[in-house]
């Protein structure tokens, strides 16, 4: 049997956010079996599950959100927790989003490292895509189908000389997550940068927590940490969004120039065609679908 993973014992940290430019603080605990990923604005004691149909705003980043409540810029934290296989966590925040850290997954990684990793009594269930499920929006597309394993490959293209039809593809079967994918930071263009926080937005936004461009060149000067890191990006990114379903997914993902909006629409999309997926335990056994009414997959 492959057992769920949560943390050993809690940790915490605090960092600006990325929008507010507000210090936050994060805390990270174990959670019980089948309990999955929540959230929670201890600043406001309210929970919020990290599914997809607590999704409330995608722009810039991904943001959850229940009744008053909301956290945003989720999927960096999710991401790492996705890569390092924890099924179950409890994430207390104490303002309005998850502190961007370096822009990157890997501090969370290394948080989650320091906290430890303990396997639980019960076997990790996954989420197997059955069908190709698909969404597009001019030349934006994203689609999910049948393999084994895990795999994502990403196409990117942006007017700029450093990012013209730059794809890459990860097979997480093969390939560590850790090195492959989380060191990898956000991006944005200077002109971008400048409007945003002109207009109140991106006032954390720095060159130590991103990868800024101006018309030629990358302004940061120590330059990238891999050669395509904004490919791999949007590969980190896509898997804190894809994480969202629920469960781990048993598949592949394709997607070309797509972003936050998109990945919520393509698992949403997934979700609710009950022909498309399956809960399977990774012991062998299969479960049952039933309708999504949470945003996620629940064994019958």
């Amino acid at each position: 049997m492959i057992a769920q993973r949560t943390l050993d014992h809690s940790i915490r940290c605090s960092g600006i956010g990325l929008h507010t430019g507000k210090k936050i603080q994060l805390v990270l605990h174990p959670a019980v079996e089948d309990s999955g990923i929540t959230f929670c604005r201890s600043d406001m004691k309210i929970d919020i599950p990290a599914r997809a149909s607590y999704v409330v705003d995608t722009r810039l980043c991904t943001t959850i959100g229940r009744e008053n409540a909301s956290i945003s810029t989720v999927e960096h934290l999710l991401s790492a927790l996705s890569g390092m296989g924890i099924d179950n966590a409890y994430i207390e925040v104490d303002g309005p989003e998850v502190p961007v850290m370096d822009g990157s997954a890997a501090p969370f990684v290394f948080l989650i490292q320091c906290a430890g990793i303990r396997e639980q009594s019960v076997a990790k269930k996954v989420l197997k895509v059955l069908k190709k499920v698909s969404v597009q929006d001019g030349d934006k597309y994203c689609a999910l189908y049948p393999a084994s394993g895990f795999k994502v490959s990403y196409h990117l293209d942006y007017d700029h000389p450093l990012l013209r039809d730059r794809e890459v593809s990860i097979d997480f079967s093969r390939q560590a997550y850790t090195r492959e994918i989380s060191r990898a930071r956000t991006f944005g263009f200077l002109h971008e940068i400048e409007a945003l926080q002109k207009a109140g937005l991106a006032l954390g936004g720095s060159l130590e927590n991103a990868i800024v461009l101006d018309q030629y060149r990358i302004v940061n000067e120590g330059g990238l940490r891999y050669e395509d890191e904004c490919v791999r990006h949007k590969i980190l990114d896509t898997l804190g969004d894809l994480s969202l379903a629920g469960l781990p997914i048993v598949g592949a993902f394709e997607g070309a120039k797509t972003g936050h909006e998109m990945n919520h629409r393509l698992v949403t999309a997934l979700l609710n065609d009950e022909s498309a997926w399956r809960i399977e335990t990774l012991a062998g056994e299969a479960l049952t679908p039933k309708r999504v009414t949470e945003g996620a997959p629940q064994a019958a």
